[in-house]
């Protein structure tokens, strides 16, 4: 996404998010299981749980439902066991697409991902097809009007790669993975609360689309966020208002 509508992009996904509330828990539910049967229960040893927690918090998931799946991933209680897939394709004017999908089944998950593709305009690839023109950073988005200064000293300080500020006045800052935390930390200490923050894939470069290509675009990526399977979906495609 590039500087000048970076800020137009986050608050629209995060209205989308909002609409599917419900649809979060679950994909949220999904990550924590995932996070605490890899890496242990332990919230102070694992960071993917914790950060896995944080959104859930977020969302204003009951503590108990956090510790019944974390129980359930640990083996404590029984559960469903999921797998991790990636998918890569194609959208609209070659934009390109990341579909990350929590599973149980993943005949059925590749099916309902590719079919996807093929009726909203885009195509499936092969693993590794279009995952290089993504970076996996921490991003930290702080609204315009925000102090540059402030941010860059906090956040360079605790660890920060980079400080960017848009055209629109907002404020991005980037992070190595493991650092996302701490930086995330500071900021919230120094009293600069992220409008946004997750570790992501940030795409190198962005294509633009408008009119009828941008709606294409944004149907096709609505389509594959509603899958139940899927968990996150990365593009580099910038879509005009």
């Amino acid at each position: 996404m590039a500087g000048h509508s970076k800020w137009a992009n986050i608050q629209h996904r995060k209205g989308r998010q909002d609409e599917k509330r419900g649809k979060i828990w679950t994909r949220v539910i999904r990550e924590i299981m995932v996070a605490a049967r890899q890496g242990g229960g332990d919230l102070n040893a694992n960071p993917r749980l914790r950060l896995a927690v944080d959104k859930a918090k977020a969302a204003n998931m009951p503590a108990d439902t956090i510790k019944r799946n974390i129980d359930k991933a640990t083996g404590n209680l029984e559960g469903v066991t999921y797998e991790e897939i990636r998918y890569e394709g194609y959208g609209i004017g070659g934009a390109a697409i990341i579909v990350d999908t929590m599973t149980d089944n993943r005949v059925r998950t590749v099916a309902e991902v590719r079919h996807v593709f093929s009726k909203y305009g885009g195509n499936m690839g092969t693993e590794g097809s279009v995952a290089f023109q993504f970076r996996n950073v921490g991003q930290i988005i702080l609204a315009p009007g925000t102090s540059e200064d402030k941010v860059m000293e906090v956040a360079l300080e605790a660890g920060a790669e980079d400080v960017i500020t848009g055209d629109d006045g907002a404020i991005e800052v980037l992070t190595a993975p493991g650092d996302f935390e701490a930086v995330k930390n500071a900021l919230e200490a120094a009293g600069l609360t992220p409008e946004f923050a997750e570790v992501t894939m940030r795409p190198e470069n962005s294509i633009e689309l408008a009119g009828e290509d941008g709606a294409k675009m944004q149907r096709l990526i609505d389509m594959l966020e509603d899958l139940d399977d899927v968990q996150e979906v990365y593009h580099n495609a910038e879509i005009a208002e």
